[in-house]
Order: C-alpha cells, then sequence, then structure tokens
C-alpha cells in the first residue's frame, strides 16, 4: 500500500519516533513524503521514502494531486492545531481531499497507531478493491 506521510515542523520529531516505532510494518509498504520529511525519516530509519518538493514550495500539492489520482491508502499528517498555521489551506485540502477520496488519514499519534495496527492486521485491504 501507499502510504503518505507529511509532518509540520513542530510535529517533525513526533513523526520520525513513529515512522522509528513502525518501522518494520512501514518497511512492507510504499512510503510517500514531503521533501524535508521523508529525507529526515530516511535518515532516522534507513526505508526508502518517495519524496515530493518540500510542502511550502509544492509538495503538498504534489501530495493532494497523488490523493486525486487514487494513488495514496493512507495517510499520517502531523500537524500542530494549538498555533496558527499560515497554511492552513493546505492542511484543509489535504484533509478534505482524503474525505472525498476515501482515505484513511490520522492527524494525531493516537489515530495514526490506530491506522498502522490496522494496516499490519489487513484491515485496510479494502483499499486494493478501490
Amino acid at each position: 500500500m501507499n502510504i503518505g506521510v507529511i509532518a509540520h515542523n513542530s510535529k517533525k520529531s513526533l513523526m520520525e519516533n513513529f515512522c522509528l516505532a513502525y518501522k518494520r510494518i512501514l518497511s512492507k509498504h510504499e512510503l510517500y513524503a514531503t521533501g524535508i520529511t521523508g529525507r529526515r525519516i530516511e535518515e532516522v530509519t534507513k526505508l526508502k521514502v518517495h519524496k515530493f518538493l518540500p510542502g511550502s514550495v509544492g509538495g503538498d500539492k504534489q501530495f493532494t494531486e497523488m490523493i486525486e489520482r487514487n494513488s495514496m491508502d493512507m495517510v499520517i499528517f502531523f500537524y500542530n492545531p494549538i498555533i496558527q498555521d499560515p497554511r492552513q489551506a493546505d492542511i484543509e485540502r489535504i484533509t478534505r481531499c482524503c474525505d472525498k477520496y476515501n482515505i484513511p488519514i490520522a492527524t494525531n499519534i493516537a489515530t495514526a497507531e490506530s491506522l498502522i495496527l490496522g494496516l499490519d492486521h489487513g484491515d485496510l485491504e479494502w483499499r486494493s478493491i478501490i
């Protein structure tokens, strides 16, 4: 399955730790990420990550286009809901796009763990029929 991962600056360390913790599961799938997040995940986990441009220069748009082509099976998107983000429109575009195309999306560690464990258990195999 194709798994997309995005993390805003204040959440990149959390994403690295998440990917380290679930490296065994993630290694069985294709990972896609915006530029800096992808590079940091590769450095920490040694997993292969297909990298888009950095989010601020078009990577978010590339990410969304992959969702619109129904080529993304799951998205993990860690952002900081407490601060007002100047890229709020990008956050909303990605989450709306996932909802529109029925792509499971996690925006916090609790839902990310549920999705990744469900993925390992085979609970997302329905995506391969769509």
